[in-house]
């Protein structure tokens, strides 16, 4: 993007998915989120952001004395220039630090909250008032060099996140550790009503569990996720486990997405689907729910009526006649008679071509005769 007013983001996912932003830890940029984004994609409208001076956002965005708070208006202008409103948010370190201030003191705001490798302090001010004199004085270079230890287990590396803590700008790096100083929220964490995850790397050295627990403690409903063989960039070292967690934690479509699906095709088939369901069909089942149903078919562009018309032709075009029987009754369900479910299938004799059509007829009469026979 190149408003220099703004936060500088990278957008991914259907535009009419619910909105989900990603904040960086400080040095990293919204590569950071390369390994979990294109998944979490899949189901939601994914927005990350670069703080400023790193990655493409503009170094000017912030000053010296910056606070956490003038990070989370940022975050809320870039919302507001994509026409959001509410949202769900996970962030690492400081982009944890945005979400919990965007918790307490912009709850309107938030859907929902997950808080990665993160605090609700950053142990006193003096750490951070020293790191940010020695930037000004000296750049970036020599803290990057220790950038492997203090973000990862030994022995793993992201090549790419350490250049861009070497490539960040001196003076916006700086300002985020004036931010990181200043802030402590612990006698507001009692206050956040969004439901909130924390994940932490159970290796990580500058924010450890215990960092986060405290948060979990305080949080009303909060749950905590401790993640083995991860350090403070857990997103980039364990992204399945995070990734897992985050799912578990901002996927209301999979419960969503049950719903509609019991809604159309009634309880008996869904309770006959989930009572075959074994370990290895589970995640096959749980991508139907959240992706067919929880996103698809939830999706208010067109009516049920619509979508079951659609549905049927597709699986005349395919020879899928055994979904056919299931979508007849679904389509029953969401209002169609069967004088609509004859047209439609008449329709694709010219379109999908008279032997399919002819046996499309044939699965949509038995089902009808079914039909008829159970309410007789």
């Amino acid at each position: 993007m190149t408003d220099k007013k703004l936060l500088n983001h990278r957008a991914e996912g259907p535009l009419t998915a619910p909105p989900l932003f990603l904040g960086p830890s400080l040095g990293t940029s919204s590569a950071l989120w390369d390994k979990a984004a294109p998944e979490l994609s899949v189901t939601h409208r994914v927005i990350r952001w670069d703080l400023p001076g790193h990655g493409g956002s503009a170094a000017d965005l912030i000053g010296p004395g910056a606070t956490v708070a003038d990070l989370a208006e940022l975050v809320l202008a870039l919302a507001d220039s994509l026409g959001i409103d509410r949202f769900a948010y996970a962030g690492v370190s400081l982009g944890g630090a945005v979400g919990l201030q965007l918790a307490v003191h912009h709850p309107e705001r938030l859907e929902s909250l997950a808080v990665i490798c993160s605090s609700a302090h950053f142990n006193g001010s003096r750490p951070w008032e020293e790191r940010a004199e020695t930037v000004r004085r000296e750049g970036l270079a020599a803290l990057a060099e220790t950038a492997n230890a203090r973000w990862f287990t030994p022995g793993f590396t992201v090549p790419e996140l350490v250049e861009d803590h070497r490539t960040a700008d001196p003076e916006a790096y700086a300002a985020c550790c004036d931010a990181l100083a200043a802030f402590d929220i612990r006698d507001r964490l009692e206050s956040i009503t969004a439901p909130t995850l924390l994940i932490a790397g159970r290796q990580d050295p500058a924010t450890p569990p215990a960092h986060l627990r405290e948060i979990a403690d305080a949080v009303p409903g909060a749950s905590l996720t401790e993640i083995a063989g991860a350090s403070h960039l857990a997103p980039a070292e364990r992204p399945e486990a995070v990734l897992a967690a985050l799912r578990g934690h901002f996927d209301g479509y999979a419960s969503r997405g049950m719903e509609v699906r019991r809604q159309v095709l009634g309880d008996e088939h869904v309770d006959r689907a989930q009572a075959r369901q074994t370990a290895f069909t589970a995640r096959f089942q749980d991508f139907i729910s959240r992706y067919a149903w929880g996103e698809i078919w939830t999706d208010p562009t067109l009516a049920r009526r619509e979508r079951s018309m659609i549905t049927l032709t597709a699986l005349v075009a395919h020879g899928h006649y055994e979904e056919l029987a299931m979508h007849v009754r679904a389509a029953r369900h969401n209002g169609l008679t069967p004088e609509e479910i004859g047209a439609v299938l008449l329709q694709t004799a010219v379109y999908c071509g008279v032997p399919a059509a002819n046996s499309a007829f044939a699965v949509a009469q038995r089902v009808l005769a079914e039909e008829d026979d159970t309410a007789g």
